[in-house]
């Protein structure tokens, strides 16, 4: 019997989602991208889990979409406009994406990526955008991501010339949030995961939502956005419930300071 072509492993009300196809870089077949979106669709419906972390099996994150499969006329490079597309389930989830990136992400794979809401690299990580080089166009994001990320004039020279982004020049210009050995890589992020599911439960999907929502947005439009979600959240909120917080929230900064 085959390997499934991903796995889930669950660490309370964290998910370590594994892209399993090591043996083909972890390539987006139609199955992978299948069960990426199906995932993350039952994560979402499942109440008891409220952060992701997405990693890769082997050597690589994602080398993304299947060339093989598509060269062989299997399935068509339309694909990126299919029924079951990941990264669309993948906005779905209303929670956090801690992207634990192990390997290469290239084209597809990068576009993944950037889809998490948290990257964390190994040294190992590398990214490339080969869109142009297969000649085929992005339509997962990565031409209107990547320039948000990077800035515009980074996010051409590293889409017009194909050429790879080491992790530490991805950390350099902004774009994951740290570089870890690797064998630091999943335990770092699985802690960042609890240190999420630490937040006060209603607020986390919420806070996701608000910063999510604003950045679509001028800035103008965005601090009316946040003024609307805040006054109907925050009316929820007694003034004991926030002194107890209060108290906890003092705790934790003289256990961090220690």
């Amino acid at each position: 019997m085959s390997e499934p072509v991903i796995l889930v492993e669950k660490h309370g009300e964290a998910a370590l989602v594994t892209l399993n196809r090591p043996q083909a870089m972890n390539a987006l077949s139609r199955e992978l991208r299948n069960a990426i979106a199906e995932t993350f669709d039952k994560l979402e419906a499942d109440p008891g889990t409220r952060v992701i972390v997405l990693t890769g099996a082997g050597k690589a994150f994602c080398a993304g979409l299947d060339l093989k499969e598509l060269g062989s006329g299997a399935n068509s490079v339309s694909g990126s406009v299919e029924t079951r597309d990941p990264v669309t389930s993948m906005a779905r989830f209303s929670g956090p994406i801690i992207g634990a990136i192990n390997g290469v992400a290239i084209t597809g794979g990068f576009e993944v990526a950037l889809a998490c809401d948290v990257l964390i690299c190994s040294s190992e990580a590398r990214f490339a955008d080969t869109h142009g080089r297969v000649g085929i166009m992005p339509g997962w994001g990565l031409s209107q991501r990547l320039s948000r990320t990077i800035g515009i004039y980074r996010a051409k020279e590293l889409s017009l010339s194909g050429n790879f982004m080491s992790a530490a020049q991805a950390y350099d210009w902004g774009m994951v949030n740290r570089v870890v050995p690797p064998a630091e890589l999943i335990p770092q992020s699985l802690k960042l995961a609890q240190d999420m599911l630490s937040l006060v439960p209603a607020c986390l999907a919420a806070y996701k939502k608000i910063i999510d929502d604003g950045y679509a947005q001028p800035f103008g439009e965005a601090m009316v956005t946040e003024r609307r979600l805040s006054a109907a959240a925050n009316k929820a909120v007694s003034a004991e419930e926030i002194e107890k917080r209060r108290e906890a929230v003092r705790a934790r900064g003289q256990a961090q300071k220690a």
